[in-house]
């Protein structure tokens, strides 16, 4: 057999994969399935939700990805993260005591940003690692009055997009790519703005997914990661049983992502893209869900609207022609590292 691909599994390979799993129980709200950021478990008077997720990417700060990205995934479920966990596997002939101190560092700072416990983990220093790998558990809690699953969007509903992409796609290049960057002729005030982006606005979504999901009339969030803003519309579609249509306009495409992914000629839409925030609401709710946002301080643009299955996800270019929306089940981002190999 063909050895498979850098990035995620396809969409159809997840579900062959929970297929071979044990699932079922009662108390599981929300178990394993493509486009579900988290799983939701009943405990009676509250949703216990938990995420769990990788840092594998060349990363300048991956304590701090780590952390980020799984209260994402727990946050656009509703709740609040409290609770985490780490495994941090170190590179065997390369790790020394100050790695194991930094990755430690960036990781408490991360938690105590959001008022997070760490309450265990594991650590090693592991052979044939070219870098850290660290993998992140993050719990939180909801009352159990208001839960918020990719899967709740609804045909007519309003999708809004928070900040802007590829934000965490911007801050790997311009940190790990730079030198590339530089040969490519992207000037060096750019290569610094898109570094910064790690730290303002920064990839944590957490602030305005809580406030979104305050608002009655959203039906579902998403974190758009590995593959980009099209490759999380698609994983919507496949949750929700709905299609999906962008106006490609409307899309807020932040300027150094654009100059930094046109360098290596690949698409912002499809790189990786942490930081953005997918928030489907109901037409009459759309209103009340950007006010939410951006008093949380964090500007939102609508940028399409959830259709009828049978429409699947569509891309309306500048002059209202429809394309099929790309699927990106491998991440752009990995071309501009394969470039530069």
């Amino acid at each position: 057999m063909e050895p498979l691909p850098e990035g995620k599994l396809t969409l159809d390979q997840l579900d062959r994969i929970v297929g071979l799993l044990p699932t079922a129980d009662e108390r599981v709200v929300v178990g394993p399935a493509a486009g579900e950021d988290a799983a939701v478990l009943d405990l009676g008077d509250r949703y216990l939700v938990v995420a769990s997720d990788p840092i594998t990417f060349a990363a300048s700060e991956p304590g701090t990805y780590v952390v980020a990205v799984n209260a994402n995934d727990v946050a656009v479920c509703g709740a609040r993260p409290r609770w985490f966990l780490w495994t941090c596997c170190l590179p065997g002939g390369s790790a020394d005591w100050a790695m194991a101190q930094a990755l430690a560092d960036q990781v408490g700072r991360a938690c105590r940003a959001l008022g997070v416990v760490v309450i265990g983990g594991h650590t090693e220093v592991s052979p044939g690692l070219e870098r850290p790998i660290l993998t992140g558990t993050m719990l939180g809690e909801t009352d159990g009055k208001r839960l918020i699953t990719t899967a709740g969007a609804e045909v007519g509903d309003v999708l809004l997009l928070t900040k802007g992409v590829p934000l965490e796609g911007s801050a790997i290049l311009a940190t790990d790519a730079a030198e590339a960057l530089r040969a490519r002729g992207v000037a060096e005030d750019v290569i610094a703005r898109a570094a910064s982006l790690l730290a303002e606005p920064g990839i944590s979504v957490v602030a305005e997914a809580l406030a979104a999901a305050a608002v009655d009339g959203v039906s579902a969030m998403h974190d758009p990661t590995e593959g980009g803003l099209a490759q999380a519309c698609h994983e919507l579609s496949r949750a929700a049983g709905v299609g999906v249509r962008l106006e490609q306009e409307a899309i807020p495409i932040l300027d150094e992502g654009r100059e930094l992914c046109g360098a290596f000629g690949i698409d912002p839409l499809g790189t990786i893209a942490s930081g953005a925030l997918l928030v489907a609401c109901r037409p009459e709710a759309a209103d009340a869900a950007r006010e939410a946002v951006e008093e949380a301080g964090v500007s939102v643009a609508a940028i399409g609207l959830v259709t009828d299955a049978s429409a699947g996800c569509l891309l309306v270019g500048p002059d209202g022609a429809q394309r099929p929306l790309p699927s990106y089940e491998q991440d752009e981002i990995l071309k501009a590292f394969a470039a530069d190999s």
